[in-house]
């Protein structure tokens, strides 16, 4: 309802907008990520936005727009690895950690806090620097970037899936399984992991923007995927700092927007999910809907405050049969 209603169409337009020009890249873009020349010549470095270059180019003569563009496939792989990585492995240790206990639950407890409380862009930029040495190519990169960025989301998973596990585990119907002598991997799959998942959605699309966050944070600080394997709006936003200064603002202005707008749309969808999710911001909606409406409220079963066809006043009015006012019938 109202703003809720609004976010949510929102950021799905503009999700659904970043996901197509994903896809569709090699269709929208008017050139390859790496090129600098048509037709043998070449772009030039720094031209404004004209009809050849719609968005200009930049310092290293490649065209902004098509840049851009190639950039949202390159985000898109790496949300889509980075977050099936974390998801598949955070579900599962979780899931073995809650149900399980004991020593190993201990384990894994201490070692995903202790990841957890490193910062996810040094820890991200450790891992790609352990992975790639800060330069791949561009599958290479790309998978060096999403498993830098899984590492970092695992914990939040495992947490998740571990606490629901813990209570779920102790339900009447998980008992009943136990006692009629189901396996632990059919009590686990079956009946633990079908009702602990119910938030992933919504980690899902938070983590979805942290990853592009991430993504353009190692890129901005030079741990990224280099610009010949393929186009990286944070690399591209490093390359442009020192235009900024010099008037040059089309080179920084379109990635940041990029990133800016990506965050918001997939920020949103994730907080409509938790709106849609929470039974208890459902019913303070329905209290709000209905507060207008208190005339129309039942009191008794199949009655409303109407009562009957004189409504509120005919309670007070004389009988229409021509009964005087205080008069008592027999």
């Amino acid at each position: 309802m109202g703003w809720q209603r609004g976010m949510l169409i929102t950021g799905l337009v503009i999700t659904g907008v970043f996901v197509l020009t994903a896809l569709l890249a090699p269709l929208i873009a008017p050139y390859g990520f790496a090129q600098r020349k048509a037709d043998s010549l070449a772009f030039g470095t720094q031209q404004p936005p004209s009809g050849e270059h719609l968005w200009g180019t930049t310092v290293g003569g490649y065209d902004v727009f098509s840049r851009v563009v190639w950039g949202s496939q390159t985000a898109l792989f790496v949300i889509v690895i980075a977050v099936v990585f974390s998801i598949f492995l955070g579900v599962l240790l979780g899931l073995v950690s809650g149900y399980f206990g004991g020593w190993l639950d201990r384990v894994l407890v201490v070692l995903c806090d202790a990841i957890y409380a490193f910062p996810s862009l040094l820890l991200a930029i450790v891992m790609s620097i352990v992975i790639s040495g800060g330069r791949s190519s561009m599958w290479g990169g790309i998978l060096a970037a999403a498993i830098s960025i899984t590492v970092v989301f695992i914990p939040q998973y495992f947490r998740v899936i571990r606490a629901e596990t813990v209570r779920i585990k102790a339900e009447a119907y998980v008992e009943s399984a136990r006692v009629v002598g189901a396996s632990s991997s059919r009590i686990m799959f079956r009946h633990v992991l079908r009702n602990a998942t119910r938030t992933l959605p919504l980690i899902f699309t938070l983590n979805s923007s942290e990853a592009i966050l991430t993504l353009a944070g190692l890129g901005f600080l030079g741990f990224g995927i280099e610009p010949t394997a393929a186009a990286e709006w944070g690399f591209d936003l490093n390359k442009a700092v020192s235009d900024v200064s010099t008037g040059i603002w089309w080179t920084a202005l379109f990635p940041g927007v990029a990133i800016v707008l990506v965050v918001l749309g997939i920020t949103l969808v994730g907080e409509s999910l938790n709106d849609l999710a929470d039974p208890r911001l459902r019913g303070r909606r329905a209290v709000s809907a209905a507060s207008g409406d208190v005339a129309e409220t039942s009191v008794v079963p199949g009655g409303t405050l109407t009562a009957g066809p004189g409504g509120l006043d005919g309670l007070e009015t004389p009988d229409p049969i021509g009964d005087e006012p205080g008069e008592v019938r027999s």
